[in-house]
């Protein structure tokens, strides 16, 4: 690679839309001229930039990231904004499930004060990821629920969960980046793209202290029946809409008997 204009005319041949910027920082992050050479072929070829540069820029942070990791959106701030309004107190019992890279639960950590973290996810990679951008918190490896310790049950104020909510018909949809370079356990959420959020609403009340939340992202498309499975599991399910996303955040609050006024 010669020079940076090889470059950006290299990636617009490949259809990068924002070739000059995908140049610019590719030639900051790469060390040698067999990098740059290696990085360019890497891109040029389908792979995310995130995976490519080694990070991604989530909620004002920057989230080390490995190849074949789900990249973090930046849609998804949305949901650690919700998040963040609904969850006050200082030293919050914080549960982050599909955690991928660990994006939300560092975006949470910056902005909550000092939450008692835990995280899960069900690819080794995204754990040992997680497990680099979340220095202090638990990180576990397994299938939703299954690897937190019994202790957490009844105590958790705050579960955000990332689920997969793409329709399995969907994924053959999706740009290349995604359907090519992220794990599928990521992206299939199955039939409607709601199955794996069923199942975490459904145990969610097994978790949550009194009062406490859980928090899910979903296109608009799927509102009522994601409110619906919030309801079903004894919930009291929201929704939070963003003026400039297609998407929304559900949410789902546990009762609180102790907040219930008497009835006079």
């Amino acid at each position: 690679m010669r020079k940076v204009g090889d470059l950006v005319t290299m990636l617009r041949a490949a259809g990068c839309v924002f070739a000059e910027e995908e140049a610019r920082l590719i030639t900051e992050a790469a060390g040698t001229p067999g990098e740059l050479a290696a990085m360019a072929r890497r891109r040029s070829g389908g792979e995310p930039l995130e995976q490519v540069l080694g990070w991604a820029e989530f909620a004002g942070l920057r989230i080390a990231l490995t190849p074949g990791v789900f990249v973090p959106r930046r849609r998804t701030e949305r949901l650690v904004d919700r998040a963040v309004e609904v969850t006050a107190e200082t030293g919050a019992v914080v549960v982050d499930l599909c955690c991928g890279s660990g994006a939300i639960g560092a975006a949470l950590t910056a902005r909550l004060g000092r939450p008692e973290l835990y995280a899960v996810d069900i690819d080794p990679s995204a754990v040992d990821c997680a497990r680099h951008n979340l220095p202090g918190a638990r990180v576990y490896l397994g299938d939703l629920y299954e690897p937190l310790p019994a202790g957490l049950r009844g105590r958790v104020n705050l579960l955000v969960a990332n689920v997969p909510y793409v329709p399995t018909g969907a994924i053959p949809l999706l740009p290349p980046e995604a359907r090519l370079h992220e794990p599928r356990t990521a992206l299939d959420g199955g039939a409607d793209g709601l199955d794996v959020l069923r199942r975490v609403a459904a145990e969610a009340p097994r978790w949550l202290a009194p009062g406490g939340h859980v928090l899910f992202e979903v296109g608009e498309e799927q509102v009522g029946a994601a409110t619906t499975a919030i309801a079903l599991a004894g919930l009291a399910p929201a929704v939070a809409r963003d003026a400039d996303s297609s998407g929304a955040v559900v949410l789902g609050t546990a009762p609180n008997p102790a907040a219930e006024v008497p009835q006079m």
